[in-house]
């Protein structure tokens, strides 16, 4: 039964959630993980109601409480190996506690929780149970920016001088959420998003990202969160000067209200002996601009090791074989969440076989980056809340890509 397909439970996704249908496409990739359970919807009727419906056959539970309760009566190869937890912020903690406890994997969708205090708990109860806990930092699974890390973390650019870390889009540049739009409505209520609106949905992104591909920790902020929608209780627009580890400088920003941006998440970097480019929305390729030299364009799966730029070692061998399409067949959002349930299942399977965890730290988010997210929003309110002043990001975990 080693090698048989691992088994995730749903927590959330039913009644039109958008977030759940990449990640089960994702899950069924490579015919290694399946879906086999769900609690769908916090109303127990509904939820059985969507779980009967659902696009394949699944086990549907009342609620995730009683999903978790139910594992420890179930046949070995028939519990499940991890949970997705796929809700908005606000139930993400209760579920991952419970899975925590019950000895369950859990990936979660980001931001981690509500607030830092539910942050301190979650990395308490995952340290001592010592079990995988992945972050859904989407744009980390890009074949591209493991390309963009591993060029910044190699110094291929030279010490990193400035990063421009951004996400911006302009679906709620009108009050969307006074229509009853789902998706609008719970990003903007503070009960059930935070005390960031922007800034804990798509900022803890940019920041993802800026952390991922260059290894360097925020110290300290001056933030701005704005809300130019009149009425609208959380931010929609975010801005947060850093100074990083290294002593260089960082802006992560985002928006929502900037009409004709649709997903529009990128990062640069720029070095003492380069500058590297990346954008989502066109994730084939990263551009690198060398002083005195043409601009190198680099698209997934068409790159030479010893090209003059890139040298010849394990790691940039390893990472040319990943790719599972040749190149000309663009990757996207899909493959992306493909690859972090892989490096997550990876991680599962080596745990429950009592190995070290194989790809923590570099292949998803995990839950020290998901408790940094939450520090870095606490910050920024803090010292936004002061009309920008600087403000020391909290101490309490030890941080670190």
């Amino acid at each position: 039964m080693a090698n048989r397909p691992l088994n995730v439970g749903l927590v959330g996704g039913g009644k039109g959630a958008f977030i759940v249908h990449p990640h089960q496409r994702a899950i069924h990739f490579d015919g290694t993980r399946r879906v086999t359970a769900g609690a769908l919807h916090a109303d127990p009727a509904i939820a059985m109601q969507e779980a009967a419906n659902w696009t394949f056959p699944l086990q549907g539970h009342p609620s995730y409480a009683e999903m978790i309760d139910a594992q420890s009566k179930l046949p070995a190869e028939q519990r499940l190996d991890y949970v997705l937890i796929v809700t908005p912020n606000h139930v993400h903690f209760d579920p991952a506690m419970r899975a925590i406890a019950a000895g369950i994997p859990v990936f979660c969708e980001k931001p981690l929780c509500l607030d830092l205090r539910e942050a301190n708990a979650l990395v308490k109860a995952v340290r001592k149970a010592g079990l995988p806990f992945g972050l859904a930092h989407t744009y980390l699974g890009h074949w591209t920016t493991r390309l963009a890390r591993y060029i910044v973390r190699n110094g291929l650019i030279g010490d990193v001088r400035w990063v421009d870390s951004y996400y911006v889009q302009g679906w709620l540049a009108t009050k969307l959420e006074a229509t009853g739009q789902q998706q609008a409505t719970w990003r903007t209520d503070p009960k059930l998003a935070g005390g960031s609106g922007c800034g804990g949905d798509i900022g803890t992104h940019a920041l993802m990202q800026l952390r991922y591909v260059t290894g360097l920790e925020v110290e300290a902020v001056s933030a701005q969160l704005e809300t130019f929608v009149e009425g609208r209780p959380l931010d929609d627009h975010f801005t947060a000067y850093c100074r990083l580890g290294n002593g260089g400088k960082a802006l992560v920003r985002a928006s929502q209200v900037c009409i004709g941006h649709k997903n529009d998440l990128g990062i640069e970097v720029a070095g003492t002996k380069g500058t590297l480019r990346w954008r989502q929305e066109e994730p084939e390729q990263l551009v690198v601009h060398l002083p005195g030299q043409p601009d190198r364009v680099y698209w997934r799966a068409a790159i030479s090791a010893g090209d003059g730029f890139l040298p010849k070692d394990k790691a940039i061998a390893a990472l040319l074989a990943e790719p599972t399409v040749p190149s000309g067949h663009p990757e996207a959002f899909h493959d992306a969440f493909a690859r972090l349930h892989r490096f997550f299942e990876a991680d599962v399977r080596a745990w429950q076989a009592k190995k070290p965890l194989q790809y923590a730290g570099s292949g998803y988010a995990t839950i020290d980056d998901g408790w940094t997210g939450m520090a870095f929003l606490a910050a920024c309110l803090k010292s936004s809340a002061k009309k920008g002043a600087w403000t020391v990001m909290p101490a309490g975990v030890a941080r670190g890509a």
